[in-house]
């Protein structure tokens, strides 16, 4: 099989070489949004999460950095509300990124 090959298993531990960490925590804080978009979702946690994800003028977080640090928080959150897509994506972005 070529090195090259997209179908490689990633490794995080050999080279960050063909995952999107940025990217698939982008998508996951996409599919944050769009739960807590339905009235009734969010929670004093979420509104305060919101303000620190904004960040200030001086510096804004990045989204892998908000996820690594409240991964029980949004695991909890997708198993809530059932959304199996966002906890797959969250365990890939576990597994590989964090």
């Amino acid at each position: 099989m070529p090195q090259d090959c997209a179908c490689r298993k990633t490794d995080r531990y050999v080279s960050f070489q063909n995952i999107d960490c940025t990217g698939n925590a982008r998508r996951l804080m996409e599919h944050l949004d769009r739960q807590l978009s339905i009235p009734g979702r969010s929670t004093a946690f979420w509104e305060y999460f919101a303000k620190k994800r904004a960040g200030s003028a001086a510096a804004k977080p990045d989204d892998l950095f908000l996820i690594h640090s409240n991964i029980n928080q949004f695991r909890e959150f997708f198993e809530q509300w059932n959304d199996s897509d966002a906890l797959r994506l969250l365990l890939q972005i576990e597994e590989e990124c964090c």
